[in-house]
């Protein structure tokens, strides 16, 4: 099982580095603005439902061969770094066509339609594709577990208090955008944060193609 005092340190640093703005942060907000609470919380789900995957990872070892064979940390690094410009490319597809993260209707301003799957797709892929989550997992995990224990069980059960603090973070974030969701929902206004948003996630996308 877990040490105690080792579980209130991780419970600590989690909660930290989940506070910390990031791709996942920017998915959230853009979301959020897209389709409402509802696709901001699925997305944080999709997002939370890919640090299981890196737990496994990280117990199994899975990781340290990444990082040791250097051909298959890149194939996941550029998978992730693709994935990223492919969002701020759709975000940059939106502001050409003059299509905003809202639609009209009679001259009334609309969310556009949520659909579950697309929002736990997007959440799960960036989190599943980014290569620094693979790296903090494999590095921040073994801090945390006791030799003595089961390190599969002992990942999850971390991976799961990860899981909980940061779905409740970006739910309460999702709140908060959709607070100013009416703001957000002006045409020109979607357009700028579609642009900014694209801008910030293709940048992103590039540094971690480039990174060595």
């Amino acid at each position: 099982m877990v040490v105690t005092e080792n579980l209130t340190a991780c419970l600590i640093a989690i909660t930290l580095i989940t506070l910390t703005p990031g791709i996942d942060t920017l998915l959230v907000i853009r979301n959020t603005a897209r389709g409402g609470w509802r696709d901001g919380a699925v997305s944080s789900l999709g997002i939370c439902s890919g640090l299981f995957v890196h737990a496994v990872i990280s117990a199994v070892g899975i990781s340290l061969i990444l990082l040791q064979a250097a051909w298959a940390f890149s194939a996941l690094k550029l998978a992730g770094a693709g994935y990223l410009v492919w969002l701020g490319v759709s975000s940059w597809a939106r502001v050409w066509r003059r299509d905003p993260l809202a639609i009209s209707n009679g001259g009334a301003i609309e969310a556009k339609p949520f659909r579950m799957q697309r929002s736990l797709q997007e959440g799960f892929l960036s989190n599943v594709l980014n290569p620094k989550a693979v790296v903090f997992y494999m590095a921040f995990l073994p801090q945390f577990i006791n030799p003595a224990g089961s390190a599969l069980g002992q990942s999850l059960l971390l991976a799961g208090c990860h899981f909980v603090i940061a779905m409740l973070w970006q739910c309460l974030l999702a709140l908060g955008v959709k607070q100013a969701r009416n703001w957000l929902r002006r045409p020109r206004v979607g357009q700028v944060f579609d642009g900014l948003t694209g801008s910030v996630m293709l940048a992103l996308g590039l540094k971690v193609a480039i990174d060595r």
